[in-house]
């Protein structure tokens, strides 16, 4: 189905019948997302943090209202309902896009990179800041990016001990995305492509050995009730969400709120951060506890050294030939993802 000719054809039928914002001067913006809204992560708790502080911040003048758990639009539905109106927020996963955001999709074909979550947040925010290219790749689509979730920093969580590279040679591990098929091959592993919701029972039933994860999203998922061994390999943060509105909306906010929305996002990501980093501590005691996952310090310099490697040098080039075809300086901007 195209769900944006769906999407722009009957876009404001639908935002009439379900009383969604689609003038930036309505009191009530809506935001669609596709996380539950009891989910209890950092992910969750936050956005109800940041829709409390914009009618804070705003004096009750304005307020948002969130439709949780895809009940307005599924994961890969919601840029084309942000684009025709059908809410003015969201959250995009940005890797299920690699065609219509290769710009904003940076971090993902740079795997290992050496920042953490904060880190990569402020990277994409200079970088919008810095580079017109990154606005315009959402402008065209009718977005706008007022803030950043990356993921957090990612190791990986297996069913069996790994202490060496030598130990990865004839595993198979969940891949996805650019650079994780090469990575994992370059490891002397095999990669698997398994999506989200199917890895637990893949763990389970032996048909991956490993997936690449965080702490907290793997208590979230409940991974690690079925693998107890995380490996503690730095291929850092995964870049995530962008937090998007509707470009519309924005231009249609006057100038005080749009900076209100402005601040928020740069506000949000150092709350993220900080709740994110709380949740990793709370799962660390868990796994140290009745969860019984061991941890296990990976060398980071057999990770390194594989980063040479003609597969991954490949993915990296062609994100590198889509920076310069689009005027960007992409040797400036990638010394930030190299070790």
């Amino acid at each position: 189905m195209n769900y944006t000719k769906l999407f722009r054809s009957t876009g404001l039928a639908l935002a009439t019948v379900l009383g969604l914002t689609v003038s930036g001067q309505a009191e009530v913006y809506k935001w669609i997302t596709f996380k539950p809204q009891g989910a209890g992560d950092a992910q969750a708790v936050t956005t109800q943090w940041l829709v409390d502080e914009f009618a804070k911040r705003t004096g009750g003048k304005h307020e948002i209202e969130v439709f949780w758990g895809g009940s307005v639009a599924k994961t890969r539905e919601i840029p084309d309902a942000l684009a025709a109106g059908v809410g003015d927020f969201g959250d995009i996963i940005t890797p299920y896009f690699p065609d219509a955001m290769p710009m904003n999709n940076a971090v993902g074909f740079f795997i290992p990179q050496p920042m953490g979550t904060l880190e990569v947040g402020q990277f994409l925010e200079k970088l919008h800041e810095t580079y017109p290219q990154f606005k315009d790749e959402l402008a065209s689509q009718n977005l706008y990016a007022f803030g950043f979730r990356p993921l957090e920093s990612y190791g990986l969580l297996c069913t069996k001990p790994v202490n060496t590279v030598k130990d990865l040679e004839g595993l198979r591990i969940r891949s996805y995305g650019f650079a994780y098929p090469k990575l994992i091959e370059a490891l002397g592993a095999t990669p698997v492509s398994i999506a989200t919701s199917e890895a637990y029972e893949a763990l389970q039933r032996s048909i991956i050995d490993c997936t690449p994860i965080g702490p907290a999203l793997a208590r979230g998922w409940k991974y690690d009730e079925v693998a107890k061994y995380y490996i503690d390999i730095p291929l850092g943060a995964s870049f995530g969400h962008l937090l998007a509105m509707n470009l519309d909306s924005y231009n249609g906010m006057d100038d005080e709120t749009k900076a209100i929305v402005d601040q928020l996002g740069k506000d949000y990501l150092v709350e993220y951060a900080r709740v994110l980093d709380e949740d990793r501590a709370r799962v660390g005691e868990l796994w140290k506890g009745d969860l019984g996952v061991e941890v296990i310090e990976f060398p980071q310099d057999e990770l390194l050294a594989v980063i040479d490697d003609a597969g991954i040098q490949a993915v990296r080039q062609e994100w590198i030939d889509k920076a310069n075809a689009a005027g960007l300086p992409a040797d400036e901007i990638v010394s930030n993802l190299k070790f």
